[in-house]
């Protein structure tokens, strides 16, 4: 599927890689991931797409992107949309799909092998016109949840499809990272209380 030779460029729906992992039981290990594609080519760009609210002082994903940024990736964001639909519902749109097919077709010309890490069936175009300039895709997602997580017409343009869940132990965080890292935060949690009630007093 891969040759050593290989130009590689990743391009990461990131909403949609988080759903799969989340939907399969296991969080995505970045600093793993970059290490395995590196280990299959000549890994040349790492694209993360996401959006961020930009009007909540604090968002989750935003340890996240900024590791990202500093390990090897080139992370692409833009600001949430919000707007009220006609049913008067409050909603928030934030879709990375024209931002990632502009920077594939902008690289295909640099790269051999295209890694789509989505299964959103609008990139069988996409996937498709690389394919014409003689490309390689591989679209990573996967068939193992009801409802499926990878869009069919998306996974048949694909030259190659890999199953997240086979990649799991690759990519996958170790669990007992997580239960440390929730412990250490429960430990600095605790110990910035006392600091707080010592200066208090």
């Amino acid at each position: 599927m891969f040759d050593p030779r290989e130009k590689i460029a990743l391009f990461i729906d990131g909403a949609n890689l988080y759903a799969t992992a989340k939907s399969l039981g296991f969080d995505i290990d970045y600093r793993r991931l970059l290490t395995e594609f590196q280990s299959k080519g000549y890994l040349l760009r790492a694209y993360y797409y996401t959006a961020l609210a930009e009007d909540q002082e604090y968002s989750s994903i935003r340890p996240l992107i900024d590791w990202l940024d500093y390990n090897g990736y080139t992370v692409v964001t833009k600001p949430t949309k919000e707007f009220v639909d006609a049913s008067g519902r409050r909603k928030i749109k934030g879709n990375m799909d024209i931002e990632l097919a502009v920077h594939v077709m902008e690289m295909a010309d640099s790269i051999d092998h295209l890694v789509l890490f989505s299964g959103d069936g609008d990139f069988r175009s996409l996937v498709e016109a690389v394919q014409r300039k003689g490309r390689k895709v591989t679209v990573v997602s996967t068939l193992s949840t009801q409802p499926l997580m990878i869009a069919d017409e998306l996974r048949r343009q694909a030259d190659h499809f890999v199953d997240l869940a086979q990649m799991r132990a690759q990519v996958g965080r170790d669990p007992s990272e997580r239960a440390q890292r929730q412990a250490e935060r429960a430990q600095a949690e605790t110990f910035e209380d006392d600091f707080e009630e010592d200066e208090v007093l």
